[in-house]
């Protein structure tokens, strides 16, 4: 008998990619040679605070400032944020707004009542 050994899929195809935790992300600037404090005095903000918004919510301005910093794409750090593409997805009531929109368009097409 000659069994093969099932072959195992990747890690990344089993998950979609995930944001890196913030603890992550400022051990990436620290080895980077920055803290939020410091990247915030570059940009003349006042303190971290504004750039660490970007830690657990979307700000796609600080998002940019500390992907530069590590000189990444913002969608490496929050997948969860961007298209492939590298476009912003749609947030909140945006998203919300977008996705009536496009049922009701759909409806429309097929004749329906939204």
């Amino acid at each position: 008998m000659n069994k093969k050994a099932p072959k195992k899929a990747s890690v990344a195809a089993e998950a979609p990619a995930q944001d890196w935790h913030p603890a992550v992300i400022k051990a990436a600037l620290n080895q980077a040679g920055y803290t939020l404090a410091k990247l915030a005095e570059e940009y003349g903000l006042k303190s971290g605070g504004t750039l660490s918004k970007a830690l657990t919510s979307s700000f796609p301005q600080a998002e940019k400032r500390i992907a530069d910093a590590l000189g990444l794409h913002p969608k490496v750090i929050w997948p969860s944020r961007y298209n492939e593409d590298g476009s912003r997805k749609l947030q909140g009531f945006h998203a919300l707004e977008s996705t009536r929109r496009s049922a009701n368009a759909q409806a429309k097409a097929k004749g329906e009542q939204p």
